[in-house]
């Protein structure tokens, strides 16, 4: 409101004052134009020298009164600024104005255009002084006439000007308030909707959205409809991200409890006793044991989960694939294994880019997701293929497969198809989310292809570094 009052202010003054100046210059300019052809014809026979001083002292008073008329008074100068005639004979015609000698002196050394104003009595008065020469553009000067009429139609012109300029600017700015105000609440209304929906938010209510109204302006929406809807998105993604560790935080919980309870149950029957029988005793250490070991897994899978979550830090260097796989690999995954038979399938020579002990880590834990859903004597098949754009490094069984239901969800932390023999078989759903998570920090995917019954092939893509690899 401030600048629009300055501008108001500023602009205002820009048009009082060019009008002002309109207006005195149209009144000189009439001035002038009406005494030009009354001089001249009083002029035309005047010669220079003393015959023209003499000439203009024998014409002076018919020349004033000429010049003068109801609104106009004109008095007639000698080359000395000397008054020769006052061309007022009438109580009604305007008072001559008090002669200046100074702008007279400069009249007479030739300055045509010499206008300005005083107050003759109570009236704002304009004065022209206008050189009388022999003939025009002749350099001898004989004399000056001055010319003077009130500006009071001027005055009350600007006067009515300068009511409307600030009746104007006033109503203007009691308007620009009151729309400033409309608009200002109007604009706020939303945001205050989402400052109360933030406040609900932060009370634990993240159910909240900001419900406005889709207003366009043509093809684009309101901005702070904009705003609305990219605030409600990130309230989507904070409820789905609590969510999420809220459900990791219960199963986590819940895959820790399940081995407490049993090596709780186990010391509860060595201390009724059962100690004394060494037979019970050892079963009853061995299923403890299994459980530690159970609980220790799950610990540093949470724990490399955790460090995933928190970003990877790789080591990469360029690796033969297929010399890695036999030599760094194979030995220890055959350990791995037990009962069931690790077959690998060399694909074409290629090299890979990649940090050596993660692939090692995603390796392992397909293999020992395999394991787990193949039956004792159970195939399970290495190998990879090249492309121009990728590595393809996949891990195949001829288990019971993964349901159609539980693809979707296979990467979930915690998510298990069938929990009874998952827990049997120690598997916390934690593999496959780990697998994911290495992968995608090179750069690469995972893809998984299941049918029930026939078994489930993971394929890893690693993308191909042209200039590292030589591929």
């Amino acid at each position: 409101m401030a600048l629009l009052v300055l501008l108001l202010t500023g602009l205002g003054a820009l048009l009082y004052w060019d009008v002002k100046a309109f207006l005195i210059s149209s009144t000189a300019v009439r001035l002038r134009a009406q005494a030009k052809p009354v001089i001249e014809r009083w002029l035309i026979d005047v010669q220079a020298g003393e015959a023209a001083t003499q000439f203009l002292l024998s014409i002076a008073a018919n020349l004033a009164r000429d010049l003068t008329s109801r609104d106009t008074t004109a008095l007639i100068l000698d080359h000395n600024g000397a008054v020769l005639a006052n061309g007022r004979l009438l109580p009604e015609e305007p008072l001559p104005a008090p002669v200046d000698p100074e702008r007279v002196a400069r009249a007479l050394a030739g300055e045509n255009e010499i206008t300005y104003s005083v107050m003759v009595g109570d009236q704002h008065t304009m004065v022209l002084l206008i050189p009388l020469r022999p003939q025009p553009g002749h350099p001898d000067i004989v004399g000056v006439a001055q010319l003077n009429t009130p500006l009071t139609a001027v005055d009350q012109i600007l006067w009515r000007e300068q009511r409307l300029i600030i009746f104007g600017s006033v109503l203007t700015i009691l308007l620009g308030m009151a729309g400033s105000f409309w608009l200002t609440s109007s604009a706020l209304r939303p945001l205050r909707r989402m400052t109360d929906a933030c406040g609900r938010i932060a009370a634990g209510d993240f159910s909240e959205r900001v419900n406005l109204p889709h207003r366009h302006s043509g093809q684009t929406r309101d901005e702070v409809v904009q705003l609305a809807s990219a605030f409600n998105d990130m309230i989507t993604r904070i409820e789905d991200t609590f969510a999420s560790q809220q459900r990791f935080i219960a199963d986590a919980a819940h895959e820790l409890r399940t081995p407490l309870t049993a090596i709780k149950g186990s010391l509860e029957v060595l201390l009724r006793g059962s100690q004394d029988d060494p037979t019970n005793a050892k079963r009853l250490t061995r299923a403890m044991y299994n459980e530690v070991e159970r609980l220790s897994r799950l610990t540093e899978q949470l724990l490399d989960l955790t460090q995933l979550q928190n970003g990877i830090i790789l080591h990469r260097s360029l690796i033969d694939l297929e010399r890695w796989l036999q030599e760094e690999f194979m030995p220890q995954a055959h350990l791995l294994v037990k009962e069931s038979h690790l077959e690998l399938r060399p694909g074409e020579p290629t090299k890979l880019y990649v940090d050596p002990d993660a692939l090692k880590q995603v390796l392992f834990n397909l293999i020992d997701n395999a394991v787990q859903h193949t039956s004792t004597n159970g195939n399970i098949q290495l190998g990879w293929q090249a492309t121009a754009s990728a590595v393809n490094i996949w891990v195949a069984d001829d288990g019971e497969g993964i349901a159609p239901v539980d693809l979707p969800h296979i990467f979930s932390p915690f998510y298990r198809g069938d929990r009874s023999r998952s827990r049997l078989r120690g598997g916390a759903g934690l593999g496959l989310t780990i697998v994911k998570r290495i992968v995608e920090a090179h750069g690469g995917e995972v893809r998984v292809a299941s049918t029930p019954g026939e078994g489930t092939c993971v394929t890893l893509l690693f993308p191909v570094n042209p200039v590292l690899s030589g591929v």
